[in-house]
């Protein structure tokens, strides 16, 4: 994990660094503190430093990137740093990113802590009354005046790197007005969306493979890229079959209480049918019995009267 933490003096970019070196095992990079680790190694690149610094000159940037280079390659960085105090200016975002290029490596992201310079101000002149209540003196560089002229600094120097990264996609803004904890969450869930450990280890694994053999390096990608394919080709498919199965499954259970519907009209149907055909059959059986008992009578009484006939005529 790579980071950079932007703000302005008193925003507390100090307290969530050591909590980030503390949750994530990497280290906290200052220039100031290389600067004179470098000079008390009497590294190459620190001895030229310290020749500068002694003659009462400002370190220029190509020494600082110089320190920074040799400082990422030892052990302790493996897992990533925090770099405070670099860059302070466009210039060295610029040259720090070219450092980075020729490593391997990317920044996770740049983190801006966003606060009221009007709370801060207020802030320090509080504290300042604190301490000369107590009868203390106060510190020189804790005072509302120094803190003005720090705060234009930044304004003038290293506020151009907010809209720098923010062109390159890489500034996160997060309030610090908040309070201390809900700072640290709040960075950690932009650290966790971004997934800054994935990409620690991917930019590893890049620099592993840059070491070995170009064909295998190539072999690897192709493999890669061969890999990732089959993998989307596969998950296309089975997604499509299940997607098919699915719409089949919905269209039944759509189609089901229609044809359940139209079932049961047609038995309903079926049913009037049927007993208007019972009512009609009962109608005709009575109507034929009624003729017939007609008949039965009618002939009945033609033959009374052809046996009073014949009795008559004896």
């Amino acid at each position: 994990m790579r980071l950079i933490l932007l703000g302005p003096p008193g925003s507390g970019k100090g307290t969530q660094a050591q909590r980030l070196v503390q949750r994530y095992g990497i280290v906290q990079l200052s220039t100031g503190d290389m600067l004179r680790a470098a000079v008390a190694a009497q590294t190459p690149i620190g001895l030229k430093a310290k020749d500068i610094m002694a003659a009462g000159g400002l370190v220029p940037d190509e020494v600082v990137v110089g320190i920074i280079a040799d400082r990422i390659e030892q052990p302790d960085a493996a897992n990533g740093f925090i770099l405070d105090g670099f860059p302070r200016t466009v210039p060295q975002a610029e040259a720090l990113d070219v450092l980075l290029k020729k490593k391997q490596m990317n920044l996770d992201a740049v983190i801006e802590l966003k606060v009221n310079e009007g709370v801060l101000l207020e802030r320090v002149e509080r504290r300042a009354a604190e301490t000369r209540a107590r009868g203390e003196a106060v510190r020189a560089d804790d005072t509302p005046e120094v803190l003005t002229k720090r705060l234009a600094s930044y304004r003038e120097q290293t506020e151009p790197l907010v809209h720098y990264y923010s062109d390159h996609r890489r500034l996160a803004t997060v309030d610090g007005m908040m309070s201390v904890e809900e700072v640290t969450e709040e960075i950690s869930r932009i650290l966790a969306a971004v997934g800054a450990s994935g990409t620690s280890r991917a930019a590893k694994k890049a620099s592993a493979a840059k070491r070995g053999p170009k064909a295998g390096k190539k072999a690897g990608k192709k493999a890669a890229k061969t890999t990732a394919k089959a993998a989307a080709k596969t998950t296309a498919k089975a997604g499509a079959k299940k997607a098919a199965k699915a719409g089949v499954a919905k269209k039944a259970a759509k189609a089901a209480p229609k044809k359940a519907a139209k079932a049961a009209s047609k038995a309903k149907k079926a049913g009037k049918s049927a007993k208007k055909a019972a009512k009609k059959g009962a109608e005709h059986a009575v109507a034929a019995a009624s003729k017939a008992s007609k008949g039965a009578r009618k002939t009945a009484g033609k033959a009374a009267k052809k046996q009073r006939k014949a009795k008559s005529r004896a």
